[in-house]
Order: C-alpha cells, then structure tokens, then sequence
C-alpha cells in the first residue's frame, strides 16, 4: 500500500553518543520465552524467567517505543525470546505502525518461524515490512540436535509464505566449526532464484552456551570456500549502518553476507539500541550494564524525564566492544523495634492482612582490575600462565574456587532465604521470589582513573504480613561478601564494599522509589 513521505523531525541529543553515532535502530525483546533451545544462545537446563509483573506490557512497549520514534528512531526490531509467544504481538504490531507518521518506515521481526507461517499474513497486514528468519540447518535432524526441538517443516512453510509476503527475506545462519559450517555452499545455492539474503553469523560468548574460540568460524574463511566455488562473486552496496557485509554471485537472485561480531566487529557504526523484556535498556549487546525504564515509568515519570535517562546511558556507551578473548559471559529484597522497656521486641504484625510485597536493594564492591580481569576472562587458564609469577598463582588459586559471579548469584539466593536466621528479630517469611543480577562495571573515578567494581541488585517478592527490605539487603551484602571470598586470593585488602541501599519498596503502608541512587 502506498505510504506517505513522514514528516522530517528534529534527532534528539539523547540518542547520540559521545563519539557521535545517531542511534536511530531499535530491537524491543517482547519477552524471554521462546519454543526452541538452541544451543548457542541458551542452556540445556533453561533459564530462570522474570516474572510476568516485571515484563513490559503492550503499553509500556508502545510508550517507549513513541518516544524513541519522535526522537528519532526510524526502524524498530521486534525479537525475544521468540516474538511469535508474545500474547498481543499482532496489537504491538498495528500499535507501531501508527507511529509511521513520526517517521518511523521499518518494522521488523526477527523469528525462528516455528509458529509464524499461520499468522504472518495478520502480521503483515498490521504493518511488519521486514522479517529476518533463523535457521541454522538444511538437515531436519542436525535441526533437531541443533535446537533441542522439532520443527524444521515449519520453518521451511514459513519461509515460504514470507517469500509470497515480503519483498525478500533475511536468513540468519550461526555458523559453528563442526556443526554446521560444511551447509555454507548450500545456503549461498538458496540465494540463487530466491530474494533471500543469507547471513552467516559468527558463533558468539553468552552465558551458558559453552562458547569456545575453537567452534568460531571467521568471516573470512568462510568468504574464501565460497569464493573458491564461486570466483565471480562480488562485492554488494551495504544499508547504511548494516552489520553484515554483503556479496552477490552475478545472476543470482538473492545475495549473502556476513555478520563478523568476533573477527571484525562493527563498533564505530553502530546506531543499535536495545530494550529487554523486563525494561532495561542496553546500550551494547556486550556491555552488562542496564538501566531500568520500566521502573522509571511505573515510578511516574514523565517523557522527558525518560528521555534524559535515555540520554545518560547512550552517553555512556563505549567507543567499541572488548575484544573477543575478554567479552563479559555473566550476566547478559521485618524491621526492628525496642520497647518502652528496653528489651529487644518483635514487632506483633498478627493483626495485619498479608498484601503482596516486593523489595529491591543494591550494593557494589570495588575490586582491583587484576580480580576484574579474572571474573570476565574465559575458561581454561591461559597456557602462557607462569605458575612461578605470584599474580598468576594467585589468579591460579581463585579460579580453583569455581566462577565467582556463580557462587555468589547462589549466595545472595541463600542469605535472603536465612535473613529470619541471622536478623534476630524478622519474621520468617515465605519468599515467593528472589531475583539476583551481578554485573562487572568499569567506571572513572574523579582523578580520571578507571575504577572497577561489581553491582550486585537483588529483587526479593513474599505474599506476607511484613515487608522484605531486610531480606534485599541481606541478599546483596551476602552475595558481595562472597565476591570478596572468592577473589581475595588475587585481591586481598585491595576490595571495598559499600554504597549497599534499598532502592524500592512495594506493597506496604509506605512504599518508595529512591531517585539518589545509581
């Protein structure tokens, strides 16, 4: 259908980052869950769901997605998780494509297609322009190895029904040395009388899929197979600000490229914005650090207000991602009383009804860079490693110990559990919650220094007659106390805890958001 020119409007400042990219691309993760268990990108065993209050809902979506629009965001991705398992996904659609009229021209879909080929026409229909498909195999049983799941039909009928739908179709390819890598030439044929475009995706680190340099396959090796099979290939125009570099076989229809997130990464043209699930925005797919609108908003605040926060964390993005050897793979809630006698007392909560109650705290531990080094390098131990150097021996001596950041996510879990064992007067409660992140971070101290620390943020959840802050607090200072266990072979006196406060509170007489925190 024909669209009108939309209206030119002014790029906001809160988009652009102080080397100066306009961040004009957004991917909105519309929830967790997802109907396959590829390898790659999640573990065997699953991962643990935020829960459903802590999602975005179709509203928020639409409200921040308005707001980016109007500040200058031209192309919205919707992925997940798996998109298609959002409930309202169509709504979000059409809801987006109302903002055509800001000046928003693309909306996106990543999927892996196992549900969609049924619903892709209503998708369509409400406004999605673009899909990107993943699909990893032309082998129905490598399919199955491959995502844990079966499926591969539906995702070929699918691919299909986008090709009758869409101009073209994106096909992304996670390329794994052994796996998958000897179907390349079989991809590149797809491209042949098909407008799909085929991009070979390298194999990158993400917590719990057992990364390894060896499984990568480089970009480059991959464009010398198919240039030995096809000499004549050459060189594609790129889309402004792609990831992938592009080539073309002459005659054929469709082309391939090559997303080189590891070998070459493609840091000084990023213009990617990313918001989770639950509401954080990140700034880099590589970078823990996260910032929560979603608490923002529910705290009240306005567009504007919003949109400075925005502004502070894109100002905050890197020049480029660490390199592929250092990439971050971790991640990415009863008050006291003394009576008029003096004694200590509990406080008689036995006439109060139980009300649904949420706490979250944070606290932070500065560590030297020799123990962040350790908790963001990769397993196994160098073999450059000399065991004769104390500072390697040390290093040595930590890791013997386990992951840090492991040890101490489970910590945190446990001290909330045991807070009524350990607070001589809080009342045993029955958590129904407990949510831990620990995120390494490098900051500049006020001489211009670099200071590194790690953020633990604890969010504990009970059905009960009293509130939970207790239980937070004791989750962060146990969680950041084992942090301290676990690296003081390396880092010994060197490591301070402190800036630990509960930052919200809900379900109460008197609950708070605290705004004088980070």
């Amino acid at each position: 259908m024909a669209m009108t020119e939309p209206p030119t409007l002014p790029f906001s400042s809160a988009l652009v980052d102080s080397f100066r990219r306009r961040h004009d691309y957004l991917r909105i993760s519309l929830t967790e869950r997802c109907n396959l268990r590829c390898f790659y990108c999640m573990p065997s065993e699953g991962v643990e769901l935020s829960p459903n209050e802590n999602i975005l809902t179709n509203e928020e979506i639409l409200r921040l997605a308005s707001l980016f629009v109007k500040s200058g965001v031209t192309k919205i991705r919707l992925t997940g998780g798996e998109p298609t398992v959002r409930k309202g996904i169509s709504e979000i659609i059409a809801g987006l494509n109302e903002l055509r009229p800001y000046g928003l021209n693309s909306i996106a879909m990543t999927s892996n297609g196992l549900s969609l080929h049924r619903r892709l026409p209503e998708f369509v229909e409400n406004g999605l322009s673009h899909l990107n498909l993943s699909l990893d195999t032309l082998d129905e049983f490598r399919f199955e190895l491959m995502t844990r799941r079966r499926g591969f039909h539906a995702v070929l009928r699918a691919l299909d029904v986008a090709l009758t739908m869409l101009p073209y179709v994106k096909l992304n390819v996670v390329v794994v040395k052994g796996l998958n890598d000897s179907e390349v030439l079989d991809f590149v044929k797809m491209t042949e009388n098909k407008p799909i475009s085929v991009r070979f995706i390298e194999f990158m680190p993400f917590t719990g899929n057992k990364w390894d340099v060896k499984k990568m396959v480089p970009s480059s090796d991959l464009l010398q197979l198919i240039s030995n099979r096809h000499p004549d290939l050459v060189r594609a125009p790129d889309e402004l600000n792609d990831t992938a570099r592009t080539w073309k076989i002459p005659g054929y229809t469709g082309n391939f490229g090559f997303i080189s997130s590891m070998s070459d990464h493609f840091c000084a043209t990023c213009n990617r914005l990313r918001i989770t699930a639950d509401g954080q925005i990140k700034v880099c797919l590589f970078d823990a650090k996260e910032v929560s609108l979603r608490d923002e908003m529910r705290g009240g605040a306005t567009d504007g207000e919003l949109l400075g926060i925005i502004g502070q964390a894109v100002l905050g993005k890197q020049e480029k991602h660490v390199g592929m050897q250092d990439i971050d793979v971790q991640t990415n809630r009863p008050m006291i009383l003394i009576d008029n006698t003096g004694h200590a007392s509990m406080v008689d909560v036995g006439d109060k009804l139980p009300t649904k109650r949420t706490a979250t705290a944070s606290g932070r531990i500065y560590i030297p860079k020799i123990a962040y080094d350790l908790i963001t390098s990769t397993y196994p131990v160098s073999e450059h490693e000399d065991p004769s150097n104390p500072s390697h021996a040390a290093a040595a001596k930590a890791r013997r110990k386990g992951d840090a950041l492991t040890v101490a996510h489970l910590a945190a879990i446990t001290g909330a559990k045991q807070t009524s064992s350990l607070i001589p007067l809080c009342h045993p409660l029955a958590l129904s919650n407990i949510s831990v992140v620990l995120s390494p971070e490098v900051s500049a101290s006020g001489n211009g220094a670099q200071r590194y620390s790690i953020i633990c943020r604890v969010t504990v959840s009970c059905e009960g007659k009293t509130g939970v802050e207790m239980e937070a607090l004791t989750a962060v200072s146990v969680g950041l106390l084992t942090v301290w266990d676990m690296l003081k072979a390396v880092a010994g006196k060197e490591m301070e805890i402190g800036e630990i406060f509960v930052t919200e509170k809900t379900g109460g007489s008197h609950d708070f958001i605290r705004t004088d925190v980070g």
